[in-house]
C-alpha cells in the first residue's frame, strides 16, 4: 500500500483508467467477493424485493449473485467500460452509467441497494451515501461492504510468513487519506486506488442520509494461521432508511 496523489486524478477516473485491467482481475477470480467474504456479505442481504440497486457494480460479479438469489437488480457504475461489461457478460443485467453523488434513479424506485467494496473507492462520501438514502423508501435498507478502516490505517511489519508480526499505524488513523494497491496473481496486475476513512466518517455519512445501522460484521481471514486472522480485512454494515420524505 502506498500513498495516493489526488492531484494526480480523481478516484473516478483513476478506476476508469483501471476498468479493463478490473474486469481481467475480477474474472480470473482473484477478486475478494470470491477470496475472502461474498459468501458473509450475501448473509446481511434482505429476501428479494422490486428492485436492487448495486452501487459501483464494476464488472457486476455480486449483481449476478443476487439474481441467481431472486433479485431484480439493476447495476449503476461511474465507468461506461465497467457498466457495458455488467451489461454484456454472458449473465447480463441493466446496467448504467452514473456518479454515486448524482444517481441517474428515480427517488423511491427501490428497496434495497448494495455497495459491495465501492464506497471507499468514491470522491464524495457523504454525497453519494445521500444519494443511494434518496433511492430508498422508508424501511428499505443498504447493505455496504468497505475495507476495514483499520486495514487501510496501517500495515504489517516484518515477513510476511510471520504470523505475529506487528501491524503499525503511522500518522493518524483519524485522517483520510488516498492510496493506492498495486497487486497481482497468476500474472494478472491490478491498481486499487482508495481513501482511508475513519469508521465514523461511514457512519456520519449514514447519519446525515437518515440511515440507521441495525448489523455490522467485522470479516477476517478464516485461516488461523494467516496473520489477517488477528485483525479484521473488511467492514460490512446494513442500514434502515428511517426517513419518511
Amino acid at each position: 500500500m502506498r500513498d495516493f496523489d489526488p492531484e494526480e486524478t480523481t478516484l473516478r477516473r483513476a478506476w476508469d483508467e483501471n476498468a479493463g485491467a478490473w474486469v481481467r482481475w475480477a474474472r480470473a477470480g482473484h477478486d475478494s467477493f470470491w477470496r475472502f467474504h461474498g459468501r458473509r456479505f450475501l448473509e446481511l442481504v434482505p429476501p428479494p424485493g422490486r428492485l436492487t440497486v448495486d452501487i459501483g457494480a464494476g464488472e457486476g460479479r455480486l449483481g449476478r449473485a443476487l439474481i441467481s438469489q431472486g433479485h431484480r437488480v439493476v447495476a449503476v457504475d461511474s465507468s461506461f467500460a465497467l457498466a457495458s461489461a455488467a451489461a454484456s457478460h454472458a449473465g447480463p443485467q441493466p446496467a448504467v452509467v452514473g456518479n454515486a453523488a448524482a444517481l441517474p434513479l428515480r427517488p423511491g424506485c427501490a428497496d434495497l441497494a448494495v455497495a459491495f467494496m465501492s464506497l471507499q473507492d468514491v470522491d464524495d462520501l457523504v454525497g453519494a451515501v445521500s444519494e443511494v438514502a434518496g433511492l430508498l423508501a422508508p424501511g428499505a435498507r443498504l447493505c455496504m461492504a468497505v475495507v476495514h478502516p483499520l486495514n487501510s490505517a496501517g500495515r504489517f511489519e516484518g515477513e510476511r510468513e510471520d504470523r505475529e508480526a506487528p501491524f503499525v499505524i503511522r500518522g493518524s488513523y483519524l485522517a483520510t487519506h488516498r492510496y493506492r494497491d498495486d497487486a497481482e496473481r497468476d500474472g494478472v496486475a491490478m491498481t486499487f486506488h482508495s481513501e482511508h476513512r475513519p469508521l465514523e466518517a461511514y457512519g456520519w455519512a449514514l447519519e446525515q442520509a437518515g440511515l440507521a445501522i441495525d448489523a455490522i460484521r467485522e470479516v477476517t481471514e478464516e485461516d488461523p494461521t494467516d496473520r489477517w486472522s488477528r485483525l479484521p480485512l473488511f467492514l460490512h454494515l446494513r442500514a434502515v432508511a428511517t426517513r419518511s420524505e
